[in-house]
């Protein structure tokens, strides 16, 4: 769950990142989340029950490792060479 702090500018910045599952509060400094964090932004379209919704959750590391550790597809893993 994200909370953002209104600014002179027109822009919103981060200010508290908690995970959902867990509660633990996530560490954000100068607007940007400094540790491992899995966010969800989905809206779910046509032929669902959830049509018309939005979902926002935050997962920390070790919450979003225990829920992967759930799948009975495992999930692929690449490692990647250059960070953006």
């Amino acid at each position: 769950m994200r909370v953002y702090r209104e600014e002179e500018i027109l822009e919103p910045r981060l200010q508290k990142v908690t995970c959902n599952q867990c509660g633990k509060e996530l560490l954000v400094e100068e607007g940007i989340v400094k540790e491992g964090c899995f966010g969800v932004h989905y809206k779910f379209d046509y032929f669902s029950n959830k049509d018309g919704y939005i979902y926002n959750l935050d997962l920390c590391e070790e919450c979003f490792d225990q829920w992967i550790r759930q799948f009975k597809v495992p999930v692929q893993i690449e490692e990647t060479k250059e960070f953006l």
